[in-house]
């Protein structure tokens, strides 16, 4: 517990401290962030949160969870039984809307053997599918829906967090991974029925060591589709970028830098899959 209460945790290179009486939401932390450091009362606090009914009749008439940071409030209230997410949708825009010494990018991202993959796309593009089964077969997790691309010295720095799936999604990796360890499923959410993967004790970690990246990716799951990778101009794939930054406008200069200096280290892709084993074997092969 910190001074002024709640639950202290280092989630990647941030301090965060949630507040909240829901069960729903302390069984989610428990299961998901138990392998996490804990923050002493001295620490400071990157991102305070709370998320609690907004009113007290809400409580019992159609109940709602409302999120908070440092007291303000970003968005409306969700159903009660979204609280767990909210937290993870929430804790996506405190960091999206604030951490601007690096170039975020709507991007998961893993790591074998000193080689760094990052899979950048729109929702629904099939990164967090790959990114679960690589994980699942042993890869480092650094990030599932934003890499953190540093200013100062180029490398992707980690924010291992539970892998957020939606629906097809979820049956595919407790079929690909059955010892994945998957939380409470909810249903009806603006983005379809959603479940989070625990990550990694391993990944976590190793939550301070920064990697390169050797191969920017944009994959695309089309089903029937055959396995194929295809090499991206580096200037198409600069733009690609661009289009998958919550932040590349803000930053001006430093963001067209910062992903101009990522792709000329990199070879680009696009792919193409629908075979989870097909596509691990490729990625292994870029990586041996």
């Amino acid at each position: 517990m910190l001074k002024n209460g709640g639950l202290g945790l280092k989630i990647g290179p941030f301090h965060v401290r949630l507040n909240s009486p829901v069960a729903a939401v302390a069984q989610h932390m428990r299961l998901h962030y138990g392998h996490y450091n804990c923050l002493d009362r001295q620490d400071f606090v990157d991102f305070d949160i709370r998320l609690s009914a907004p009113s007290l009749w809400r409580r019992y008439l159609r109940p709602q969870v409302q999120f908070s940071f440092e007291g303000y409030v970003p968005f409306k209230p969700l159903p009660f039984v979204q609280a767990a997410a909210f937290f993870e949708w929430g804790l996506n825009w405190c960091i999206a809307s604030h951490a601007h010494h690096y170039l975020i990018i709507h991007a998961a991202v893993v790591e074998r053997g000193g080689c760094g993959l990052l899979f950048a796309g729109s929702p629904g593009s099939g990164k967090s599918t790959l990114c679960a089964a690589l994980v699942g077969r042993g890869w480092r997790l650094l990030s599932d829906e934003m890499a953190l691309l540093s200013l100062d010295d180029g490398r992707v720095y980690p924010l291992p967090r539970p892998i957020s799936l939606k629906n097809q999604s979820l049956d595919v990796i407790r079929v690909f991974c059955p010892d994945a360890v998957i939380g409470s499923v909810v249903n009806d959410t603006s983005k379809g029925t959603v479940g989070h993967l625990r990550p990694p004790d391993a990944s976590i970690d190793q939550a301070d060591v920064p990697v390169p990246i050797r191969h920017v990716i944009f994959p695309k799951y089309l089903a029937g589709s055959a396995t194929e990778l295809t090499a991206l101009s580096k200037g198409r794939g600069l733009m690609a970028l661009a289009d998958n930054s919550f932040n590349y406008s803000t930053l001006g200069v430093l963001g067209f830098n910062a992903a101009g200096d990522l792709c000329a280290g990199a070879d680009c892709h696009e792919f193409r899959y629908s075979q989870l084993e097909e596509a691990l074997a490729l990625f292994a092969g870029l990586c041996s």
